[in-house]
């Protein structure tokens, strides 16, 4: 609870100062600069439409709402950034659309509307129970609601607009869509990619391990050339060597008690008579097994965690087990019934996270590691709290990843971007593991790795280069012998090499010992059954390949899917010209993002609280 609080902190700070800037501007006639009230509540502008605060911040809500169901772990910081640049951008294309639906003059009539919602329900109301009968949805009693008092003026009107934006986007679709057509030769050839298959037989000329260095003739001019050529290769971020200080999220022993022991108190309400079904609905934080009653069905040995099948399979039948602590929290199982290699059970889950209490304390600590540091070093700071000490560590601008920390993003922010002194000390960030502090020791601009440095990674490149060469040569030696003696089985082993078999397998198949999408798979295909390819190089093997057997796709199971994949594929088509289409619409628009102005306007104000004008 208390971390949502933190991360929504700055969220509500900008609500509450947008909202006191929005009663300056109406009840005082004024706007924060003291210019007048036009354009107020204003983030940004697609040509001369403005992006209004309110509907950015309902789309973000919506995506951070998404997004936050879709995961167990809090939103990172990185993660809201990502969901505020979505939720502009998707402000943006939608009033991207609304001007081309003007341009193009694209109307819906109120009857287009009215048929669509009779006939074309919303999937809410076709999933609801209410309009089902014998487990179908009934298209009479969901229009029956629709005249009834139940349906108020509100739903309908919302239902209105839903429809209307619906339907003006669905004929700017087909406008954009036009023209698009597929032919009876492309799906062909499309199912054919997928269902044409072929075996064969090939010689893998491993030639890394198969060629050792010392039969390799390589000179550092070689060297030299190559690191001239591909100096782009060995570029290197900046970095920085820095001094950190952790405050780490995990569950303390304490928070282990404290789970452990509510487990007991769980375990005991049950011995005492409640249901283990109706403590598990209530407690469980098993999303797939709560809402049945804690039900994990019935499942085999190794479908469990060790120490949860431990348990299973070792207790009584119907009893209630003592807290047992996995790695996904701590559970209190009943075991309905056993047999040699299965169990039913059930079980309740509760995590293993810090308690309110617990993560006070940690947010204390962290306000106070702040402020300490205000005027004092890390080491200083940290023994006065008694935390962790902090740690040596280095980080690059691309990759800032510490393991006791996770990703230090907003640090590197400070570091690169902000360019602190050295020995600075920096404000206390927040990762998805961590509180932590940076004192910046020392720093390098990004750059490139020395020759010297790079000179034995080089090497190895080159080897490499060299030793595929050879194979090749080798390779086409095998490959004449094959084609002269009729087999790439004899010719094979008068060379004391190996002959591997592989398929049937079609054109998108990985290959064990060939790989996938590659020039070995393509080759296999050119080629007719009994004949030998040329060699055959990838990227880091080279093979003689012989088809043994060609499987072609059968003609009559194309045509009996004929309709579904000429469906897919007309979706996938036009589903790339919608795609192409928005990003020439938004390349083209003059599009402003205000946001960091305003929200910073907002927070300042926020921090210096609102100033009552003075009456005379």
């Amino acid at each position: 609870m208390m971390r949502k609080m933190r991360e929504n902190t700055k969220f509500i700070m900008l609500i509450t100062a947008l909202a006191f800037v929005a009663l300056m501007v109406f009840e005082w006639g004024m706007d924060a600069s003291g210019r007048g009230s036009g354009g107020v509540g204003e983030i940004g502008s697609v040509g001369r439409t403005s992006v209004m605060y309110d509907e950015y911040q309902t789309t973000y809500r919506g995506l951070y709402d998404q997004v936050s169901r879709s995961q167990d772990e809090p939103i990172s910081t990185v993660q809201n950034r990502e969901i505020e640049d979505a939720a502009f951008e998707q402000v943006v294309q939608r009033i991207l659309i609304e001007q081309e639906l003007r341009r193009r003059g694209i109307r819906v009539t109120d009857d287009e509307i009215r048929q669509a919602v009779r006939f074309s329900p919303l999937p809410e109301f076709r999933n609801n129970p209410a309009f089902m009968t014998e487990g179908e949805f009934d298209l009479q009693k969901y229009q029956a609601f629709l005249t009834s008092p139940a349906a108020d003026v509100g739903l309908l009107l919302e239902l209105e607009s839903i429809y209307r934006d619906f339907i003006s986007e669905q004929k700017l679709l087909r406008q954009i869509g036009s023209g698009i057509f597929v032919s009876d030769a492309q799906l062909w050839d499309d199912f054919v990619y997928r269902n044409e298959m072929v075996e064969v037989s090939y010689v893998a000329l491993d030639p890394i391990q198969r060629i050792s260095d010392s039969e390799v003739e390589l000179t550092d001019r070689e060297v030299d050339r190559y690191y001239r050529d591909n100096q782009e290769d060995y570029a290197l971020p900046a970095r920085a060597r820095v001094r950190l200080a952790v405050l780490e999220k995990t569950p303390t022993a304490a928070d282990t008690a404290a789970i452990l022991q509510r487990a007991e108190d769980l375990r005991a309400e049950i011995q005492g008579g409640v249901e283990f079904s109706e403590v598990a609905a209530r407690e469980s934080v098993d999303p797939g097994s709560a809402a049945d009653g804690g039900s994990l069905g019935t499942f085999g040995r190794g479908a469990m965690v060790p120490a949860f099948e431990e348990v299973v399979f070792s207790i009584p039948v119907g009893t209630i087990s003592d807290p047992v602590l996995t790695p996904f929290g701590v559970h209190v199982i009943q075991v309905e019934q056993r047999w040699a290699d299965s169990a039913q059970a059930r079980h309740i889950l509760l995590p293993l996270e810090r308690t309110d209490d617990s993560e006070f304390e940690l947010l204390a600590q962290a306000d106070s590691l702040e402020g300490l540091t205000t005027t004092r070093t890390l080491d200083e700071a940290t023994r006065i709290l008694g935390t962790a000490p902090p740690q040596e560590v280095e980080i690059t601008q691309d990759f800032p990843f510490v393991p006791a920390a996770g990703e230090l993003n907003e640090g590197a922010d400070w570091i690169f971007e902000d360019v602190p002194e050295l020995n600075e000390v920096s404000p206390v960030f927040e990762s998805e593991q961590a509180f932590y502090a940076m004192e910046l020791l020392s720093s390098s601009p990004a750059g490139y790795l020395s020759l010297e440095d790079a000179r034995e990674g080089i090497r190895q490149t080159l080897l490499a280069e060299k030793k595929l060469e050879m194979a090749r040569t080798t390779g086409q030696a095998l490959v004449e012998a094959a084609r002269q003696s009729g087999g790439l089985e004899q010719a094979a082993q008068a060379q004391g090499l190996q002959v591997q078999q592989a398929g049937p397998f079609a054109r998108s198949s990985f290959v064990p010992g060939l790989g996938r999408h590659n020039a070995a798979i393509g080759a296999a295909f050119a080629l007719t059954e009994g004949q030998v390819s040329p060699v055959v190089v990838t990227e880091s093997n080279a093979y003689a390949i012989q088809l043994n057997r060609h499987i072609p796709a059968e003609r009559s199971q194309w045509e009996a899917q004929l309709d579904g994949q000429r469906q897919a594929m007309l979706a996938d088509l036009r589903s790339e010209r919608l795609e192409q289409w928005l990003d020439g619409l938004r390349s083209q628009a003059e599009v402003a993002d205000r946001r960091a102005e305003v929200f910073r306007q907002a927070e300042e104000m926020a921090e210096q609280g609102p100033q009552i004008p003075m009456v005379f």
